[in-house]
């Protein structure tokens, strides 16, 4: 695309959590492979954990694409953790925009020198939309990268209409537990049947003005004034709920999944650039080796679900009891407000048969001929993964969508078997044993591999429906402002 005054310039700015700047830093790689000149934004906190996790040299990025930093309104911490979420929605929301402003104007100044090319387009996580304003006032584009799942999206979009016809907030907290949270909705045409419970869980609440449903409403009306959403899944996967979009939205864009994406670019430097904020522990793939096919249970929760002390036991000894062989992800903080600290006798009980990491690199560990099923929270990154995979799921979400994503796996893509919230250690070792060898657990397993299949053919270069939508993208809204 010419000289490097001539490059269209994308600023592009996840949300400052593991499973949102994974997505967008495989959608700026795919821009970069266009042709765009990215500034990729995190937090100063995520900046640091970055370093830590990847080398003192891992954002040095190349000559077309570099990383700045914002602050995120949050007191200062070095902590390997991952921050509050709620906290941090409130902080990027109320105090993030003057910096980034100031930002877009420093790049700007920058490009008068001819050191990167003007501001074009901004490339925004949904969840920070206060962007919009920034872009609008520079007048180039904006687009907000929803990563959620369509369905995910969809029910964050209803929360309006949940207060407006009396069903949120909750009227005391008994309703958490008296069976209330199994309320049909019958008025959200795209998805059909769904219960209270399988909605976005910041709904159950008893505040009128609880925090995080304010913001999700705030984050979801702003959506109006997008240029474009965009979504990482694909057509044949949410075809019903990106359909009902279209009334409701300005055009929406599913690009996933887009891991194959990324993966069919050529050989480059991009390769290099990674956003694990742990270690990554590549041992585990050695250890995948020595397995047979379809051997091994992945365990992962993902990068901010915690769990309790006892519920940490339970699920040992659930897989301790299930006899299967099994590789398991246990964060330093996976336990709230503790150490993970295994049952005594767990270890030398499962000694020859499991292998326990601090964070592995999960996209290559599913898709291992080892691993045959996955202990899942139902994040979408992991949903996707483990479809790109063609490996079922036993579910067990904790929070946000992870409901709405466990409802679908487990019904409308038949690749997936739910947990009780409440886990206990008998259904751990039944789930297990029936995903591993039980009949349910081979049709899971081919239902997972069709979809492989389908997501495999919508990421095919040139023709590939979300190969397609990304290009309409680019040309139509990216580009479209320059033409």
């Amino acid at each position: 695309m010419g000289s490097l005054g001539n490059k269209p310039h994308a600023v592009c700015i996840p949300f400052p959590a593991q499973g949102h700047i994974n997505p967008m830093l495989k959608l700026a790689k795919l821009l970069y492979h266009k042709g765009f000149h990215i500034t990729f934004v995190n937090t100063e906190f995520h900046h640091r954990r970055l370093l830590r996790s990847r080398g003192p040299n891992a954002l040095d990025g190349l000559p077309s694409f570099g990383f700045v930093t914002i602050p995120d309104g949050l007191p200062p911490s070095d902590a390997d953790a991952t921050q509050d979420i709620p906290s941090l929605c409130l902080a990027t929301s109320r105090f993030c925009l003057p910096h980034f402003r100031e930002l877009l104007s420093t790049l700007n100044g920058r490009a008068l020198t001819g050191d990167v090319p003007p501001v074009s387009c901004v490339v925004s996580d949904g969840a920070m939309s206060f962007t919009l304003d920034a872009a609008e006032e520079i007048g180039v584009p904006e687009v907000l990268f929803w990563t959620t799942s369509a369905c995910g999206f969809m029910g964050y979009l209803h929360f309006q209409g949940l207060i407006d016809r009396g069903y949120i907030p909750l009227k005391d907290a008994t309703y958490l537990t008296n069976g209330y949270l199994d309320t049909v909705i019958h008025w959200i045409p795209q998805m059909k049947n769904i219960t209270l419970k399988y909605l976005p869980s910041f709904l159950r609440t008893t505040d009128p003005a609880d925090g995080m449903v304010e913001f999700i409403k705030g984050e979801t009306s702003r959506a109006a004034r997008a240029s474009a959403i965009l979504l990482n899944t694909f057509y044949d996967l949410e075809h019903e709920v990106l359909d009902g979009f279209k009334t409701m939205l300005p055009p929406v864009h599913p690009i996933g999944p887009l891991q194959y994406l990324v993966d069919g670019l050529p050989e480059s430097d991009l390769k290099l650039i990674g956003s694990n904020l742990w270690k990554e522990d590549q041992e585990c793939l050695h250890w995948l080796d020595t397995k047979e096919p379809n051997s091994v249970v992945y365990v992962n929760f993902g990068s901010i679900t915690v769990v309790t002390a006892d519920q940490l036991v339970e699920f040992a000894w659930g897989l301790a009891n299930s006899n299967h062989t099994f590789l398991w992800v246990i964060r330093p903080d996976l336990v709230s407000g503790e150490s993970a600290i295994l049952p005594p006798g767990f270890t030398d009980a499962t000694r020859e048969r499991s292998l326990l990491s601090s964070w592995c690199p999960q996209e290559k560990v599913l898709s291992h001929p080892a691993v045959g099923g996955f202990l899942t929270h139902c994040g979408w990154n992991s949903t996707l993964e483990s479809i790109c995979a063609g490996v079922p799921v036993i579910c067990w979400p904790f929070f946000a969508e992870q409901q709405t994503n466990c409802w679908y796996s487990c019904g409308e893509w038949g690749t997936g078997m739910e947990i009780d919230s409440n886990v206990k250690r008998d259904e751990v070792e039944v789930l297990v044993r029936e995903l591993m060898e039980g009949e349910r657990g081979k049709e899971m397993k081919r239902m997972a591999m069709a979809w492989k299949k389908k997501a495999e053919a919508a990421a095919d270069l040139w023709t590939g429906s979300s190969y397609r939508s990304l290009d309409s993208l680019i040309n139509n809204v990216l580009l479209g402002a320059r033409k």
